[in-house]
């Protein structure tokens, strides 16, 4: 088969869209592909092209660039880049180096959504600036994740029979690091996969002698400073995983509960003196200190000053105090306070003085302060406390009561706050430079709404409780002495030997000390992860002082306070420098519906089988399409169609190969090379099509920079998908084959192929950040590559572009468009070639008419029979009319499109059914019947049907009245 022959029988390897079919971005789906070229005769051009390429580079192999892109390439694709070292930044000592440290994933997870989102928009930063030129380092790493993993591995070890404590520590910690070994490199081998360009030979653990090292040091400076300090404070208790947890990592729900109504009976007076309480948690009232009322609520003023008693408490009594902190509305108005189970409680003990009374033991049961009930678990002492008051009629009532109900983040139970000894950070302080960190304008939040909330939550910080009850993590660096009183007899030291040292110095040579059991809470690591990771506290590293202060922090906003407002506060204290300078805020991934994904929905959209079925080019650019801060609803439908988009490139890729001239015609390939785009003046000797393309390519790369340094990912990706689709794929690749199949001029055929090659290798250089496995793969197909794509170097801007001459296409795609639209509707057949009368100005059929053999590839026009006048023709009564702009018309003889008998013919029974229909549709509206008796929405679509159908009848009219006309007008 000639390559004649060829463009013939397949003129549209990239088909064109439909007029039905609309962006895949919005979630549309597109008629398939046509055919592309035949197995056979594009192995042999796979071997004259992509051979040569393999060859030239020595190591990576193109795969055989097949029907579609294969996914199974990835992994060699990925292989390669990182046996080739292009992972590790290139330090230029004068150049401005881009840095992002990876958020790190605990060490027990499983790649989900989340970290697909966040691997895909930091390696689309770093792609983008590893081609601009700069030094770039993108270091990854792990977290330990104190409570995550102790759950996994004692979960682990129940199954074998095996209880923690009967380990003991170190033999637990041996344990956990075996496990760790085992199976703590899934998720990163599942980011790799996700093709994540990291330096894994810097990678990180917040365990690691290193970083551990830096944990110890950030202690003891902030201790030495006074910002850390021991008490007993009320804390978010874990009774099933006996330890204390942030504010942070409790997550409120409002839930179903009782409401229970209680008699405490006034000391000294009558059996009907007595206050209602009404509570939620009635086993706390053991540790109730005082009863409180409003000072304004008349009904209970009578009580104030005198004493409560307790139920169930053998007559312990209470003071009857007032405070304004009472809501008389609320309930009784009648307040219990017990300062050892409530936050609130808490807070207004200590501002009147009261004592503290603890009733809970840390496993969730009851102690001795509870009396008969002391051992029972929280619940059932709740069950029988009630029965009990009943019996004793001390109970009013229950009653179905809403609350929100706190529950850890970890272990899903109901949290239990509790006084209890813990190690605090004082974080006002720390606080106030974060806070005018961002007011000087050292570092910025994107987007910026999330500047209010940062400072609202830092204005209004509390002190951080950083010590945790578990036997995983960092031991906190703090040692008491035997025999001393905790609390007020502790060493901080940076190992036990120098404990040891300080302590013998203070209390004799034979003193004896012991480490405190807890460890610090996971987030006090990871608050240091920016500079821990690079060095410090050893400020003299190379990678400290090449890579530090970083560029970038990205991560969800979901952990703005978990993590990065502390890694802020602690890089300005440590390091005197804001951690990075911009922080990345991207949203949640829902499902197609908008909801949260969890197993309980049956919702969870797995990365690696998405990967699997649509390929990871596919998955990174759907996420990628989202706007920062904003939740993005993840559908099959948008991946389906990103799918499309993938293997669309890939045709585009196969024909821009396939047009190419032969490897041996070096004259053709000197002329390839010699071609400066870069000046105006070559570009003003293109042809008009392919100065139009160009042009928008400099644009393109103008705009879509832009958007990248602006961190508009969205935006870069719309722009070049709607470039490559619209403009290259739908536009100049069709009207290339003018120049290919039909000019017969060599010169000519060369300029479109030098233009072919030049927009496409632009095309995956802008789009590689996005893609970086389809577009790597194809770029080493081209031929002349000598270096792989991850590490050319980015597209030049301010290029040159013609806006005339954009404009002069524009037209024509104007009429070319009219054309097809007027094909459509008469329905000629797609084969069938027309006359045309081409009418407009001088200037304008000029310009147009020199596209004669695009004009009429494009629009099926009969090369031969395509008229350029000034004036409409003779026969412009008898043909279409189209304005296709202002200056621009055509008419296309109605006789060349259609049987114009047969068409009335066909047109006459179509109205005589379609006045048919409206004629009931108008029947049913008549009837009063109807418009009483049936619903609003029925009657407003019968309506809505009768006006669609009158329009359509009137066009109809028109259109057989033209034909009609024409048919007299031939006679």
């Amino acid at each position: 088969m000639s390559l004649h022959q060829m463009a013939v029988s397949h003129p549209f390897l990239l088909s064109s869209r439909s007029a039905y079919n609309l962006n895949p971005l919005f979630f549309s789906k597109r008629t398939r592909f046509r055919p592309p070229l035949s197995h056979s005769r594009f192995t042999s051009i796979k071997r004259r092209a992509f051979a040569v390429a393999a060859s030239e580079n020595g190591t990576f192999t193109s795969s055989e660039l097949a029907k579609s892109f294969d996914f199974t390439s990835e992994e060699r694709i990925y292989n390669w880049w990182q046996s080739q070292g292009y992972f590790r930044p290139k330090f230029d000592p004068g150049s401005d180096p881009f840095v992002i440290s990876m958020p790190p994933p605990n060490v027990t997870g499983s790649l989900h959504m989340g970290h697909a989102m966040f691997v895909t928009l930091e390696d689309i930063m770093v792609r983008y600036h590893r081609m601009r030129g700069r030094p770039t380092l993108w270091l990854p790493g792990t977290d330990h994740a104190g409570i995550a993993t102790q759950l996994v591995v004692e979960r682990m070890l129940a199954s074998e029979g095996i209880i923690r404590v009967e380990l003991g520590r170190d033999e637990f910690a041996k344990r956990v690091w075996e496990w760790k070994e085992k199976y703590g490199g899934t998720i990163t081998n599942q980011i790799k996969r996700l093709g994540a360009s990291c330096d894994w030979t810097r990678e990180c653990f917040t365990l690691d002698e290193q970083l551990s090292r830096a944990v110890i040091e950030a202690f003891v400076r902030l201790h030495e400073k006074g910002l850390i300090y021991q008490g007993s404070y009320m804390v978010n208790w874990s009774p099933k995983l006996q330890t204390a947890v942030s504010d942070l990592e409790v997550e409120y729900s409002e839930e179903p509960g009782t409401l229970y109504h209680i008699k405490y009976r006034v000391a000294g007076g009558s059996r009907s003196d007595f206050l209602t309480i009404a509570t939620t948690r009635p086993e706390t009232l053991f540790g109730d200190v005082a009863i409180a009322v409003n000072p304004q609520d008349e009904r209970y003023s009578k009580y104030v000053g005198k004493m409560a008693i307790v139920p169930m408490t053998y007559g312990r009594h209470v003071p009857i105090i007032s405070d304004k902190y009472v809501d008389k509305d609320f309930g009784t108005g009648v307040l219990k306070i017990s300062p050892g189970h409530d936050h609130n409680d808490y807070l207004l003990a200590r501002k009147l003085g009261l004592p503290i009374l603890n009733v809970m033991n840390k496993d969730g049961t009851l102690n001795e302060v509870a009396g008969l009930y002391c051992g029972l678990d929280r619940f059932e002492a709740r069950k029988k406390l009630w029965s009990d008051l009943e019996e004793t009629d001390l109970a009013v009532k229950k009653e179905p009561h809403t609350s929100r109900v706190p529950r850890s983040q970890r272990g899903g139970e109901i949290i239990e706050p509790l006084v209890s000894k813990q190690w605090f950070v004082t974080m006002e302080p720390l606080a106030e430079k974060a806070l005018h960190a961002v007011e000087k304008g050292e570092l910025t939040i994107i987007p910026e709404r999330f500047e209010k909330i940062y400072n609202h939550w830092l204005t209004n910080i509390k002190d951080w409780c950083i010590s945790r009850q578990l036997w995983w993590g960092h031991r906190i660096p703090v040692w008491y002495i035997v025999g001393k009183d905790c609390e007020e007899d502790y060493i901080v030291a940076r190992s036990a030997e120098d404990a040891f040292m300080k302590a013998r110095d203070k209390y004799g040579k034979d003193v004896e000390i012991y480490q405190d059991p807890d460890v610090l809470d996971t987030w006090f690591s990871s608050a240091l992860w920016p500079f821990s990771t690079l060095g410090w506290p050893d400020e003299s590293a190379e990678d400290f002082k090449r890579f530090y202060p970083t560029t970038v922090l990205e991560t969800g906003h979901d952990i703005l306070f978990f993590w990065v407002a502390r890694m802020i506060m602690m890089g300005i204290e440590f390091t005197g420098t804001v951690p990075f300078s911009y922080v990345y805020l991207h949203g949640l991934i829902r499902d197609s519906q908008g909801r949260k994904m969890s197993k309980t929905l049956g919702n969870v959209i797995d990365p690696i089988d998405t990967i699997k079925e649509f390929g990871t080019d596919a998955l990174r650019f759907t996420l990628a399409l989202g706007t920062a801060g904003q939740d993005l609803n993840l559908s099959t439908e948008r991946l389906t169609a990103n799918k499309a988009f993938t293997n669309k490139l890939w045709n585009a890729g196969k024909f821009v190969l396939y047009s190419l001239p032969n490897r041996d015609n070096v004259s053709a390939w000197q002329n390839i090379q010699d071609c400066k785009f870069n000046t105006e003046e070559y570009l003003l000797r293109l042809p008009l099509p392919e100065c139009w393309v160009v042009s928008k390519l400099h644009m393109l790369i103008d705009a879509v920079t832009e958007s990248y340094n602006k961190f508009f990912f969205g935006d870069v990706g719309r722009e070049i998908y709607d470039f490559f689709w619209g403009d290259f794929a739908d536009w100049y690749i069709e009207a290339s084959k003018a120049r290919l199949y039909h000019s017969g001029d060599n010169s000519v055929a060369l300029v479109a192929q030098t233009v072919l090659l030049y927009v496409f290798e632009n095309i995956l250089k802008l789009l590689h950040p996005f893609m970086p496995f389809v577009t790597e793969d194809l770029w080493q197909a081209l031929p002349n590559r000598t270096e792989a794509l991850i590490i050319s170097a980015w597209p030049q801007t301010s290029l040159p572009r013609n806006t005339n001459l954009v404009k002069r296409f524009e037209n024509l795609q104007a009429l070319t468009r009219a054309i097809r639209n007027a094909r459509a509707e008469y329905s000629v057949e797609p084969a069938k070639r027309i006359s045309a009368s081409i009418v407009g100005s001088e200037e304008v059929v000029q310009y147009i008419s020199e596209e004669k053999e695009v004009l009429a590839l494009l629009s099926k026009l009969d090369i031969d029979n395509i008229h350029f006048t000034d004036s409409p023709p003779d026969d412009a009564k008898q043909s279409v009319h189209l304005v296709a702009s202002e200056g621009l018309e055509a008419y296309l003889p109605l006789a060349d499109m259609v049987d114009i008998s047969a068409e009335v013919e066909r047109l006459a029974k179509r109205l005589s059914k379609m006045q048919t229909e409206y004629a009931g549709l108008k029947a049913r509206l008549s009837s009063p019947k109807f418009i009483e008796k049936a619903p609003e929405d029925i009657v407003r679509g019968v309506q809505e049907k009768a006006a669609e159908a009158e329009e359509k009848i009137n066009l109809t009219k028109h259109r057989l009245d033209f034909l009609k006309s024409t048919v007299a007008l031939s006679q």
